[in-house]
């Protein structure tokens, strides 16, 4: 029996998220050996760093001059062949996926952009995931025929892997039929695209010859960055239902119009404007802090985190309703 060793490195990830304006936006940098942009990464260094996330911390920090606030693990990336690259004969990367949340402090946002590194918004390249302004029009027009045709395609396959139809997997995905379609499925959103070849880094990795479809959905990024991005992304909208994270992308002093805001800009719904100040009224999350600011008309009362609420209850989120 031949012995064989394979070489593995561990790389960090960091999806850096924050909120400006309504638009979600993650930090990206600019790759000198390639056109697409990636999201922050680098090698865990264990003879420098105890722990993982000390070492992304520094690694974000000289990439970006960015010093991180809330930050938790997401998910390890280990699957060989997940990413193809020409003439790849190095390790295998493994790669730690983050999520981070911070505030943009526009006074630096133009220092970033001249280093090559950018805050872009998340739906650029997500593009189906938001709902604010009703169902996206590429879901029916683009995505839908094309994954219809797709799943009726090799159901053996399926069928051999023991695994969900892909009928089956895209009304799931989507909620189609009788299924509701669920906010936070966006990995499975995402993988399907890329299983189904409609996404250019199904090209790119060299799943398939060519895109199933005429025009890009959404803006690719380098390796599989876009899939640790949607796997974010539905992190973030189920934390926000049962942890006050939310506040991480507020500033100390908000009006409730910006909170909404901000909520719906990481849901991709729009929610509506009663309901959601009940529901934060109901939930005790904020509390007046007597100040008000000037808007233009009737001035509007400013809001504070309430942080007695994390001594009170385990789940303090924002538990929003169906679509």
């Amino acid at each position: 029996m031949t012995n064989r060793t394979t070489s593995v490195e561990i790389g960090l990830n960091a999806a850096i998220v924050a909120v400006t304006g309504g638009t979600p936006r993650i930090l990206v940098v600019s790759d000198p050996t390639s056109t697409l942009e990636s999201l922050p990464f680098g090698p865990f260094d264990p003879a420098r760093h105890r722990t993982m996330e000390m070492s992304l911390r520094t690694t974000v920090t000289a990439q970006t001059a960015l010093h991180m606030g809330y930050i938790e693990q997401l998910y390890t990336f280990g699957d060989r062949g997940r990413h193809k690259m020409a003439g790849d004969v190095g390790p295998h990367v493994v790669s730690v996926g983050y999520l981070a949340l911070t505030r943009m402090d526009p006074a630096r946002e133009a220092g970033l952009d001249a280093a090559g590194v950018h805050w872009r918004d998340w739906y650029g390249y997500l593009p189906w995931e938001d709902w604010r302004h009703g169902r996206p029009a590429v879901i029916d027009r683009v995505i839908l025929p094309a994954l219809t045709q797709w799943a009726g395609e090799n159901p053996a396959e399926d069928k051999a892997e023991m695994r969900p139809s892909r009928r089956s997997r895209l009304k799931l995905a989507f909620g189609l039929d009788d299924f509701p379609f669920d906010e936070e499925r966006v990995l499975e959103r995402y993988e399907l695209l890329y299983e189904a070849g409609l996404v250019d880094e199904a090209v790119l990795d060299g799943r398939v010859a060519a895109r199933r479809v005429s025009a890009p959905l959404g803006i690719a990024m380098l390796a599989d960055h876009r899939r640790i991005a949607a796997t974010a992304l539905a992190r973030l909208r189920g934390k926000i239902k049962y942890r006050p994270v939310v506040f991480e992308l507020m500033a100390p002093e908000f009006t409730l119009t910006e909170l909404q805001a901000t909520v719906e800009a990481i849901s991709g719904r729009h929610l509506h404007k009663q309901n959601f100040r009940r529901l934060v009224e109901g939930a005790e999350l904020v509390e007046p802090t007597g100040e008000t600011l000037a808007t233009g008309g009737r001035p509007a009362a400013l809001f504070r985190f309430r942080r007695q609420i994390l001594e009170e209850r385990p789940a303090p989120g924002l538990k929003l309703g169906g679509r």
